[in-house]
């Protein structure tokens, strides 16, 4: 029960490691409000709200309701994001600011309308769930990796900017990840079996994370037993960034 009493914000916390960051608060005994476009889990201590963390609007009346019902915000999850694939030459501006708007402008929306509540509460933490292509990347994966990696910086940033206000701003960098997307993607290759089994291979520990695997380091991270940890970037991705490729 590492957060009890604590309130929570985590955004798109309706499946995957959102999911499983909004199971793992509830069973510590934190109040979690999820923002999404979809119903989170039906726990005890948690509720959703329908908020589209692109649009500011949306944004701050759903912080208002948070402060409104629970008086306090102490932790803010920013999980929200899309996966994107495309060629730098042929993307059309307008992908672009769609995939910027989820994976890092919401981020900051977020943080921008929980922080005054923070400083006049002069405690906070904020954990940006960035990945793995935050620092290290495979082809194909323009412009995710500069998304996630935009978010490294804007975590750094706050960190620095809000310490002295006992507010800590972290990122947490999950790797594979076993996650609809993932099983969706093996689904898709010519041998499913096989895309599998490489994936395994390449990992030091021969396997990849579970959702709740991540979770538990966002909890730990966002959690008072973290109070001295701010600015930082902790991967879960069983080993994968610790290798030269083979």
């Amino acid at each position: 029960m590492r957060l009890a009493g604590k309130t929570a914000i985590v955004t798109g916390g309706s499946r995957g490691i959102g999911r499983a960051i909004v199971e793992k608060f509830s069973t510590e005994g934190a109040t979690v409000v999820s923002f999404d476009r979809s119903s989170a889990p039906d726990l005890p201590r948690t509720r959703t709200l329908t908020v589209n963390v692109t649009k500011e609007s949306e944004v701050a009346a759903g912080v208002a309701d948070v402060l409104a019902q629970h008086g306090a915000i102490d932790i803010l999850i920013n999980n929200a994001g899309v996966n994107a694939y495309f060629d730098a030459a042929a993307m059309t501006e307008s992908q672009w600011d769609e995939v910027f708007a989820v994976d890092l402008k919401g981020a900051w929306l977020c943080a921008k309308h929980v922080l005054p509540t923070m400083k006049a509460q002069q405690r906070g933490s904020i954990v940006n769930i960035s990945s793995i292509h935050a620092t290290l990347t495979i082809g194909g994966m323009f412009p995710y990796a500069a998304a996630k990696s935009g978010l490294i910086g804007l975590t750094r940033s706050l960190a620095l900017d809000y310490a002295a206000m006992n507010i800590r701003v972290n990122a947490v960098s999950p790797g594979w990840t076993r996650t609809h997307l993932v099983e969706e993607w093996f689904s898709l290759q010519p041998d499913p079996a096989a895309a599998e089994a490489g994936v395994m291979k390449a990992h030091p520990m021969k396997r990849i994370a579970t959702p709740m695997e991540v979770a538990n380091l966002v909890a730990f991270v966002a959690s008072d037993e973290a109070s001295a940890i701010t600015g930082a970037s902790l991967a879960v991705d069983c080993g994968l960034g610790v290798q030269f490729a083979t």
